[in-house]
């Protein structure tokens, strides 16, 4: 009976871990959409003055 109550409440937590998951990447999409997060960088870039400087040059 022990066993029953235990995983009983395993699929419990579980449940309401994978729907907290759902719900912050929800709120994750809607406010990637939001225009006052716009000027910020995105994930993996970094912020310089300079602009990126091109590798090659046209030939003519």
């Amino acid at each position: 009976m022990k066993n029953v109550l235990n995983l009983y409440l395993l699929g419990m937590l579980l449940s309401f871990l994978s729907i907290f998951i759902r719900l912050m990447e929800s709120i994750g999409v809607l406010l990637e959409g939001y225009p006052f997060r716009s000027h910020w960088p995105n994930r993996g870039q970094t912020v310089s003055a300079n602009p990126p400087k091109r590798l090659f040059h046209p030939s003519w």
